[in-house]
């Protein structure tokens, strides 16, 4: 079987408006581009912005903190991690990524982006502490599912999307993932959500699903 095509998305950024700093923008986006194509990956996007790497308020790498989640690239490419971020914001950075699954490439490092000891416990203390938290969450929801539930509610009423019989796909209540996702859940909650009412749906089969109905959707 053929090897998918890895997916890159490059970031440069200054964080001044001067004008000698669009020379250094137009560097970085060269030597990126260059690398990229070293490595024979698919070009998702270059994104270019002028902020300071303190802050996290940045309207592209929001934008791109957004295609991480929905998974629409494999590696961010950078020139090194001090165009990420600094400070606090590096590390909260570096978990975000991480926690999508994306991986930091930089032409620094000639690699991907080397972590230290330091840094590498601090992003395991805090995925520990979130993975908890996100128990915790789903503990409340499922204790209010069943509260409902002995109150009379049927959740199955609201699915339009229950088939009888056999069946070669697995049942999904689409209508309540394109809800919840409106909401602004991740599809690692919505499943939970989905468990909570009995539908053994994993967070891939939700995420699948789900742009599978965005592309009939765009397509009518």
């Amino acid at each position: 079987m053929e090897k998918a095509t890895k997916r890159a998305l490059i970031y440069c950024r200054v964080s001044t408006d001067k004008e000698e700093q669009y020379s250094s923008l137009d560097r970085q986006e060269e030597e990126l581009l260059s690398l990229v194509n070293e490595q024979s990956w698919s070009l998702v996007e270059s994104i270019r912005e002028k902020e300071s790497g303190y802050e996290i308020d940045r309207i592209q790498l929001l934008r791109i903190l957004d295609l991480a989640k929905d998974q629409a690239f494999d590696y961010l490419v950078i020139q090194d991690e001090t165009r990420l971020a600094r400070g606090h914001a590096r590390m909260a950075l570096l978990y975000q990524f991480q926690k999508y699954g994306i991986q930091i490439y930089t032409l620094k490092d000639k690699g991907h982006l080397e972590l230290t000891e330091a840094d590498e416990m601090v992003l395991h203390i805090v995925s520990i502490v979130e993975e908890y938290q996100r128990k915790l969450h789903n503990l409340k929801i499922q204790r209010g599912m069943r509260r409902a539930m002995a109150d009379g509610y049927q959740p199955e009423r609201n699915f339009s999307h229950i088939r009888g019989g056999g069946r070669s796909r697995v049942d999904v209540p689409i209508d309540e993932i394109v809800r919840l996702r409106e909401r602004g859940l991740a599809f690692y909650d919505i499943s939970a959500t989905l468990k909570g009412l009995g539908y053994n749906l994993s967070k891939a089969t939700v995420h699948r699903r789900y742009q599978e109905y965005m592309k009939t959707q765009q397509e009518e």
